[in-house]
């Protein structure tokens, strides 16, 4: 684990939206004046917007999307399972029934990095795979009660997660030697890790992933900045992750070095990204707002530096590798490549984003960034990805540990 020297201020600015732009920014210019792994296509921006806009024709005629969340893989395949989720839960109050929904995918979040190409999870004869396929998994697992302390009731605390195996997470999500899924060990050392972060009472006082709602309401009432959640999420559940980088103590997450981007300055060679935790923020914000809340500033929000999007910016020309046989090689998280190839995804999703506002006389407000991935930079990275290789397979190999992509 490398550790660095940072100050405070440097450290909140690594943990905020306005350092993941800004570094995007940089890693573009970069890329620009001819240093990156990528070229950039500039006359293949028009017709990558217009593609995404007619998956969002396609898909959301009435342009009524729902923000970029989990909760739509716990609806795949056109099957609501939310609704069971409610019906459970109908006798609570609003307060206490947000509290199970956050729980739910505040771990289904943790168990969501790249499954494989293999894998499957068969819900009553039907085969989901991938981000779907993790989802309804997830769903089905947190249903059975194995998260909480005594096995039954629809919540997650420390005492359930601290004791979940590979084994536990084998059996849940159907892993089989026929049937083998990616980072089996790190995803269940996520949710033994979230029970160490759960100690942590002034952000989870009451031992429970979903507790993080009271301690929003009590730091900003009824009206909760977007943002604010983000940074609650790095916060408390920062110490999950596995160790990369160290600043002051504090594990930075989804933070990374490049080795040539202004290497002389420990700040200017880092790259903030912390897609998880805003995947995370995009998440939990359906539950509070049924709880009665205000969520503001979700347009402050960041697109998410992942494979679909990603691939997205390679599979329609946006962006190509100087060197082809690149393609061919396994690429670790921490590598040049891949800290640049993400990057460059959340700046030109803004640039996407804000073309897509324009063309359909929108607002960022009124049109966040949530629902431009949703909508269509997502399903256009999976669609083109569908045409272009067998298995719908990400454009570059990348060397998962089931905790970054």
């Amino acid at each position: 684990m490398k550790n660095i020297k940072l100050s405070d201020q440097d450290i909140d600015y690594l943990l905020s939206t306005k350092a993941i732009r800004d570094q995007a920014q940089n890693v573009f210019d970069y890329c620009k004046k001819g240093n990156s792994y990528f070229t950039y296509h500039p006359e293949k921006f028009s017709p990558t917007v217009d593609f995404v806009l007619k998956i969002i024709n396609k898909n959301y005629p009435d342009l009524n999307i729902p923000f970029h969340s989990r909760w739509g893989h716990f609806r795949a395949g056109n099957i609501n399972r939310v609704t069971i989720l409610d019906e459970q839960l109908k006798g609570l109050n609003p307060i206490d029934r947000a509290r199970s929904k956050l729980d739910l995918v505040i771990t289904s979040v943790l168990l969501d990095a790249g499954a494989g190409i293999q894998w499957k999870y068969n819900e009553n004869g039907k085969d989901f795979a991938r981000s779907e396929g993790l989802g309804v998994a997830s769903f089905h697992m947190f249903l059975s009660g194995i998260m909480s302390h005594n096995q039954k009731s629809l919540q997650a605390d420390a005492e359930g997660l601290g004791r979940i195996t590979n084994k536990d997470l084998e059996k849940y999500f159907q892993v089989s030697t026929e049937n083998p899924l990616v980072g089996v060990s790190g995803r269940v050392a996520l949710l033994n890790n979230l029970q160490k972060a759960l100690s942590n009472k002034k952000i989870f006082p009451l031992n429970r992933p979903g507790s993080i709602l009271d301690y929003l309401q009590q730091k900003y009432g009824q009206k909760i900045p977007a943002t604010g959640i983000l940074r609650v999420v790095l916060d408390g559940l920062g110490p999950i992750w596995p160790g990369r980088i160290m600043a002051n103590g504090i594990n930075l997450g989804d933070v990374w070095q490049h080795s040539k981007l202004n290497s002389s300055d420990h700040l200017g060679s880092l790259v903030p990204l912390h897609k998880l935790s805003q995947w995370m923020t995009y998440s939990l914000i359906e539950p509070i707002l049924e709880a009665g809340f205000q969520v503001t500033g979700v347009e402050e929000l960041t697109g998410l530096a992942e494979y679909r999007n990603g691939g997205l910016m390679i599979d329609s020309g946006l962006l190509s590798l100087k060197n082809e046989s690149d393609a061919l090689t396994e690429w670790s998280p921490e590598s040049d490549l891949i800290i640049e190839w993400r990057a460059l995804t959340v700046y030109l999703l803004d640039q996407i984003g804000n073309e897509v506002c324009k063309k359909l006389n929108k607002t960022p407000q009124d049109f966040p960034l949530a629902k431009v991935l949703e909508g269509g930079t997502w399903w256009a990275g999976r669609a083109l990805a569908q045409e272009k290789r067998e298995g719908a397979t990400p454009p570059l190999k990348i060397k998962s540990d089931g905790t970054v992509f």
